[in-house]
């Protein structure tokens, strides 16, 4: 089984690498973060999370679920000005959840499954989602958006439980 690296393992504060190209070792990767994924269950994982320091990305924010968007080398091209407050977690850091600022809906470019370079347009959990997972492939963690007594507090808390 996979296990999830817990914060604060040094792999997490790394800018993981670009991919060249979709393999049929990216696609293993890919359903091995699905699997990941779906037995947290969560609604998206980042490679560098299983230890794996690629700029891959896996979403799923539907509600009944299997509409999973593999994303290799994802990025942020727009972002609306109009931000909403969200809970956000991670397993890296179980047994906590912050609520965090984003922006609302996002324009982001990826190559997808088949090596086709993609622009989507995500709004609410999608997008939320979507962003959480490039801050982890730029070694950011949610609460990397929080205030330093919030995430002092944050992490104090995590310890504990």
């Amino acid at each position: 089984m996979i296990e999830v690296l817990r914060w604060p393992h040094k792999a997490l504060r790394q800018v993981a690498q670009p991919v060249d190209a979709v393999t049929d070792e990216i696609q293993t990767i890919w359903a091995d973060m699905i699997q990941v994924m779906e037995n947290m269950p969560g609604v998206g994982l980042a490679a560098p999370q299983i230890g794996v320091g690629l700029r891959l990305a896996v979403v799923d924010a539907s509600d009944e679920r299997g509409q999973v968007i593999r994303m290799a080398n994802p990025e942020i091209l727009h972002a609306s000005v109009e931000y909403r407050e969200g809970v956000e977690a991670s397993p890296c850091l179980p047994g906590v959840s912050a609520q965090i600022n984003r922006p609302r809906a996002i324009t982001v470019a990826y190559v997808d499954e088949t090596g086709t370079r993609v622009r989507k347009d995500l709004v609410g959990l999608w997008a939320r989602s979507c962003q959480h997972q490039i801050d982890h492939l730029n070694g950011k963690m949610y609460f990397d958006n929080l205030s330093k007594l919030k995430k002092s507090m944050l992490i104090k808390k995590a310890q504990k439980s």
